[in-house]
């Protein structure tokens, strides 16, 4: 139903409706362009955030059947018989271990996000500085008539 009423949104062409009202040094036309790119724009940057989240999401799965996986492991070691020394070494390893990896696995999530930031921020300061190109274009035609 969403996606019904986004495309009739997509469809509806105001320039049909904005040409009855004549501007002088207004075209209408470049301005409904410059709004559909801006739209288009921001569908792109949403879906790159969007896909940034999905692959974090993904590697946070991963993370965890990795992390209980080695828990089952680390837990079978741990309950078999042993002297006590060595159980307490082994154990302080892999609290090492596990934190070392914990570390590792949140530098690793925070650069998938930023990296995703940083292309959705990209996208929209291209259209930005595109924007104001077509404004400039706009106000130098129209000083020019």
């Amino acid at each position: 139903m969403a996606s019904k009423q986004a495309e009739q949104l997509f469809d509806f062409d105001i320039s049909k409706y904005m040409g009855e009202f004549k501007v002088p040094g207004v075209d209408v036309e470049t301005l409904v362009g410059s709004q559909r790119k801006n739209i288009e724009a921001l569908t792109q940057a949403n879906k790159l955030a969007y896909d940034g989240l999905q692959a974090v999401l993904k590697r946070q799965v991963e993370i965890l059947r990795q992390t209980m996986d080695e828990v089952a492991v680390v837990s079978k070691d741990i309950a078999e018989p042993g002297n006590p020394q060595d159980k307490a070494a082994k154990q302080a390893e892999l609290a090492k271990d596990a934190f070392e990896r914990s570390l590792s696995n949140m530098r690793e999530l925070a650069e998938m996000i930023a990296k995703a930031n940083n292309e959705a921020f990209e996208l929209l300061n291209k259209r930005f500085t595109q924007n104001l190109d077509e404004m400039r274009d706009v106000f130098v035609k129209a000083a020019k008539k």
